[in-house]
């Protein structure tokens, strides 16, 4: 288990049995889902939570402020006691390992998927359907983003298996293909 793993994995693991303990589990999974996007988007916040200048009864109350309203007690004690520990700034890691946890209890595939430009409500659905038969399951979670490199189609990518379905991805097989022919 790497390293990273040995320190998130305790904190994950009871912060999953603690919200099933209160019954949260699925609004606790939607504000770490929420948190998370925010912690990625704040390098700032990101950079005053690890900061040891950063006095801990200071994180914490801007901690508080900031979210004491916005998320469930269970979460905030999860903070606060990452804030008292000195493991404020692997909150990302946690939460990452939280919704790994969360997904492998529900058997819930995660997949992602990167297109060229925003894929349609309709693209998404059959994307869906193509990444439950891949998977064997009927849940499924997928993460979609953007990426104009790719010029056209998409790239999915279920565990280990990855469909290329882009057209940069044609282009760079096509050009492999030449490169054996000459």
């Amino acid at each position: 288990m790497p390293l990273l793993n040995t320190i998130t994995t305790p904190y994950a693991e009871a912060f999953l049995q603690l919200s099933e303990a209160a019954g949260d589990t699925d609004e606790v999974v939607a504000q770490a889902r929420e948190l998370l996007s925010l912690w990625k988007e704040s390098p700032e916040l990101r950079e005053a939570m690890a900061s040891p200048v950063l006095e801990v009864e200071t994180k914490k109350a801007a901690i508080s402020k900031l979210f004491g309203d916005q998320v469930s007690p269970t979460f905030l004690n999860l903070l606060m006691l990452l804030t008292d520990r000195q493991r404020i700034g692997y909150l990302d890691a946690v939460l990452e390992r939280f919704l790994d946890l969360y997904r492998d209890q529900n058997q819930i595939a995660l997949a992602s998927v990167t297109s060229a430009e925003a894929l349609s409500d309709e693209q998404l659905v059959r994307i869906t359907e193509q990444v439950k038969a891949v998977a064997g399951t009927d849940k499924v979670e997928i993460n979609s983003a953007v990426d104009p490199a790719l010029i056209g189609g998409f790239v999915l990518k279920v565990g280990s298996k990855v469909i290329d379905a882009s057209l940069s991805g044609q282009v760079r097989r096509l050009g492999l293909a030449l490169a054996k022919v000459s």
